[in-house]
Parts: structure tokens; C-alpha cells; sequence
């Protein structure tokens, strides 16, 4: 089970974002490759606004790692 830290960061306050990141985390957080928890974990890091920008709307990061990321949680939703 991830640990209490990540589940805390994906609590943002918006039941969107909310919904999205907690069920990526509780049901593919756990297999993810290496690089994919690194990229979730980067991606928890930013702020709210570009959150919503990048899992609510077409806007992509400059980082790929980051777009992979999205991709996945958008999918498994």
C-alpha cells in the first residue's frame, strides 16, 4: 500500500483532482515501474493550477515523463 505521505499530497482540496490522483494511487501505484512512481511523485509536487491545467484540460507538460504519467491516470480513471 503507498505510504500516508503520497495519499496526504493527493488531497488537494478539489474532488476532481481529488478523485483522479487517490485511484491511481490505491489501484496502480503499487505496480508501477520505477520511472512512473518517480513521475506520479513529480507530478504531485506541483501546484494546484497547473494540476487542473494538466489532468482537466488538453494543456501538456513540457516534461514527458509527466505527459506519460497523465496519460495513465486519465485512462485507469
Amino acid at each position: 500500500m503507498p505510504n500516508s505521505r503520497l495519499r496526504w499530497q493527493c488531497r488537494r482540496g478539489m474532488r476532481e483532482l481529488d478523485e483522479l490522483l487517490v485511484s491511481y494511487l490505491n489501484k496502480h501505484y503499487t505496480q508501477s515501474t520505477n520511472d512512473e512512481k518517480k513521475a506520479f511523485q513529480e507530478l504531485l509536487q506541483l501546484n494546484d493550477p497547473e494540476l487542473i491545467k494538466l489532468l482537466l484540460t488538453p494543456y501538456e507538460s513540457e516534461f514527458e515523463s509527466i505527459n506519460l504519467i497523465i496519460q495513465k491516470i486519465l485512462i485507469t480513471r
